[in-house]
């Protein structure tokens, strides 16, 4: 079962968690440090033989073509992961257009070639957005991975599918939500990030095997600020951020080579073209 390999490529300080502790006004007055955190992330994946997608900002593309231009160049899928991290929500239908589309731009200029594939900052297509899949189709994106199917106090649309699904009636558009588990009656986050480094390796593992032996694919994705415990301190953020957001960096990367080693993973178009092509159509959601 091949299982998509995701990066949501975005500097450390464009976080959800440092939202209200950074302004986007200092932005450029902070020292970047995503070329250096993706170079290691690509090293990984070529020790791994693994191929995967990275939805980059176009703020991060605009600044750092040759970063992305060498994503491309070593196989990797550039997807978009809108232009500066605002969430979907906070844009409304024409803001998310004109988000997606200078996004777009930067990102194809970097590259040379179509960005097929769109993951929302924060997973903020939701409950409050379902317009946001009509303007991607509009875009001419052929697929998101924007759907957390869970209750999480920063994201979440628990009432979505668990898998892949149509949200659009007229529009081959496809959804793949990122991974969750389910024990019993509960569903739980298990795709990646933050859950991914304070929980044991174990709870991955055992998540993604359960998906699997549903015949279907798992969504599993990180940060290239995952792998970097050396990155600054936001000592004045709310002790909650500063929680999710430096436990176990150090820890990562291990944990990475393992996952790596314990699952098959490729890009993300390649697993939603697979699915695309399956017997059985995907279902619309209700």
């Amino acid at each position: 079962m091949l299982n998509a390999l995701s990066v949501d490529v975005e500097e450390w300080f464009q976080v959800g968690a440092f939202e209200q502790a950074i302004a986007r006004g200092d932005w450029e007055s902070l020292a970047p440090r995503v070329e250096d955190c993706c170079a290691r992330v690509l090293d990984l994946f070529a020790a791994a033989n693994v191929q995967a997608t990275f939805f980059t900002l176009g703020w991060v593309a605009a600044r750092h073509p040759a970063l992305v231009r060498r994503i491309h160049e070593a196989g990797h899928e550039v997807a978009s992961h809108g232009w500066d991290h605002a969430r979907v929500f906070t844009l409304g239908a024409a803001g998310f257009a004109t988000d997606l589309a200078q996004a777009r731009r930067a990102l194809e200029d970097a590259v040379g070639a179509p960005v097929r594939g769109y993951r929302a900052p924060s997973f903020s297509i939701d409950a409050r957005t379902p317009w946001a899949f009509a303007v991607l189709a509009e875009q001419g994106h052929a697929y998101s991975s924007s759907v957390a199917p869970v209750v999480h106090d920063h994201y979440g649309w628990r009432a979505a599918p668990r898998f892949a699904f149509r949200p659009l009636a007229d529009s081959a558009l496809i959804e793949l939500p990122v991974t969750t588990a389910q024990w019993g009656g509960r569903r739980m986050a298990a795709g990646g990030g933050g859950f991914f480094r304070v929980l044991p390796y174990a709870f991955t593992r055992w998540a993604f095997r359960q998906v699997n032996a549903l015949g279907q694919p798992g969504v599993f994705y990180f940060h290239p600020w995952e792998v970097d415990p050396g990155q600054p301190r936001v000592d004045h953020a709310p002790l909650r951020s500063r929680l999710r957001h430096y436990t176990g960096l150090g820890r990562m990367a291990g944990k990475l080579e393992r996952l790596l080693r314990d699952f098959s993973w490729g890009r993300v178009d390649a697993v939603v073209d697979g699915l695309s092509r399956a017997a059985a159509p995907l279902a619309l959601a209700a």
